[in-house]
């Protein structure tokens, strides 16, 4: 058991979808929790990172931050993607080791893994096969990220884990039709048809797609549970183990949303992976699980989307 009571906390990337949930599981810890914005602190400068960690002293870091976005913004900045996730992990592991963390966690992404994995995907399926074209930036970034922590743990003997999440939906998520993720673009689309009494709404592909969801809050709630109870080199797979189609999905957030229409699917859009779900035996097995049905969360993210952007 590590204890993050009456610890100082650092929450890298605390205004993320992510980061603000483990900002809101942490209030219940204990902590002193401590954040920067991107004025104060500029995560791809190195002399600054340094400089910072070295001034403020966190005893444990949430590595949250990132350049993120779906299928488009991936195929359009890879350059970005590769460049700002390699600096912003290489800057917080090697600051984290130099000013003596004691623990950190770093946050990774499911599409590390290869497009054609068998399912539902375990964590020794990492580096067994071809990435996904449409993301496979983000992804050598992020598998970076976790080799990174591994390789300080071997020489320096730091406590440096890995979590691996599946797609993330919830409150904070980034509403953004070109930038953002599947989910928050489909509630972006499906409320506005609600207001507009459109007929149709269209959707990217063919709607066949299997993808797994998990929710913000029970994401935080795993990273907290990773960063108390687990120490080991291996990165831990945190998910629901239940898988929806994008049909499916689309038809379950058009019921919360009460709008009445019908999909087109525009097959000549990417689909992307063809199925993604995680193996999460390892979460299962320290005692953890997903607490969020995906019905009780899309109401909450479609919800929090209406109340601050609708």
């Amino acid at each position: 058991m590590y204890s993050l009571k009456g610890k100082r906390v650092w929450v890298a990337g605390h205004r993320g979808m992510a980061g603000s949930a483990i900002v809101r599981r942490l209030a219940g810890e204990g902590c002193d929790i401590i954040t920067a914005s991107h004025a104060d602190l500029d995560l791809t400068r190195q002399a600054e990172v340094e400089a910072w960690m070295a001034a403020q002293r966190p005893q444990a870091v949430f590595v949250a931050a990132a350049t993120v976005g779906g299928i488009l913004a991936n195929s359009t900045r890879p350059a970005e993607f590769l460049y700002d996730n390699l600096a912003i992990e290489t800057n917080i592991v090697h600051s984290a080791w130099k000013t003596g963390v004691e623990k950190l966690l770093f946050l990774g992404s499911s599409c590390i893994y290869p497009r054609m994995a068998p399912q539902p995907m375990t964590e020794d399926q990492l580096l067994t096969g071809p990435l996904e074209p449409s993301n496979e930036w983000y992804a050598v970034a992020k598998i970076a990220g976790i080799k990174l922590c591994q390789a300080y743990r071997r020489q320096y003997g730091c406590d440096f884990i890995s979590a691996m999440p599946t797609n993330l939906y919830g409150l904070g998520d980034r509403y953004d039709l070109t930038q953002g993720h599947v989910v928050a673009a489909l509630i972006m689309k499906i409320h506005a048809a609600r207001l507009a009494n459109a007929a149709t709404v269209e959707l990217w592909g063919s709607g066949t797609p299997l993808r797994e969801f998990l929710y913000s809050e029970d994401l935080a709630d795993g990273l907290v549970f990773l960063m108390t109870h687990y120490s080991g080199e291996p990165h831990v797979n945190i998910g629901t183990g239940r898988e929806t189609s994008i049909r499916q999905l689309g038809e379950l957030i058009a019921e919360v949303a009460g709008w009445k229409g019908r999909f087109v699917f525009d097959t000549s859009k990417p689909d992307g992976t063809p199925r993604k779900v995680m193996d999460i035996g390892g979460m299962d097995r320290m005692g953890w699980r997903a607490a969020t049905p995906l019905k009780d969360g899309m109401k909450q993210a479609y919800d929090w989307y209406v109340e601050h952007h609708g």
